[in-house]
């Protein structure tokens, strides 16, 4: 090492010995089965010993028959904080009226809407007789208009006869486009 190479045969790698990998992953795997199985181990051989480790015995009841909002009232009334509370019977009226008043809060809703939809409709309507009222009176006017025209149109058919007529009878008496004559020196 001193003239600077390296030897391949003094190598200092490490290697774990496979007895103590074996070790490891036994004290790993009695960890882990310690871990899952000895809580209920546990519980049970308290229980088998006799000594009792909550306030309350084990309630034998048919805990499906109840309401999902109460505790079995033996089992509730041994609980510092579940004496202060109400029976299952009052909490089921207690949810029952929540469940009144929601619905009669949506229903106040719903007719709140109802209200303002048939405000709506009202205003379009006003508005849809305000525009036929407009309407009625374009048409009326058009009617009018139209009438008007008509008239005109058999005024002049009228006028032009008339003209026709004394300009014929101007002819026969010897009168000529070119001709005009006018009457200032009278």
């Amino acid at each position: 090492m001193a003239g600077g190479s390296l030897s391949s045969s003094s190598s200092s790698s490490w290697a774990p010995s496979p007895a103590a990998v074996m070790a490891l992953v036994a004290l790993l795997g009695l960890g882990l089965a310690g871990y899952i199985v000895g809580p209920p181990l546990y519980w049970h051989v308290a229980e088998a010993l006799g000594r009792s480790t909550g306030a309350c015995p084990a309630c034998l009841c048919d805990c499906d028959a109840l309401p999902l909002l109460s505790l079995p009232e033996d089992c509730a009334k041994q609980f510092k904080g579940v004496s202060g509370r109400a029976s299952a019977e009052e909490t089921e009226k207690s949810f029952t009226e929540q469940l009144i008043e929601e619905l009669k809060q949506r229903e106040e809703e719903a007719t709140e809407a109802q209200q303002e939809a048939d405000v709506k409709l009202l205003e379009a309507k006003k508005l849809a007789s305000q525009y036929q009222k407009e309407a009625d009176k374009c048409s009326s006017g058009m009617n009018t208009c139209e009438e008007a025209r008509e008239k005109s149109a058999d005024s002049l058919l009228g006028q032009k006869k008339l003209t026709a007529l004394w300009e014929e009878r101007a002819r026969e008496l010897g009168w000529k486009p070119g001709n005009i004559k006018t009457h200032q020196n009278r």
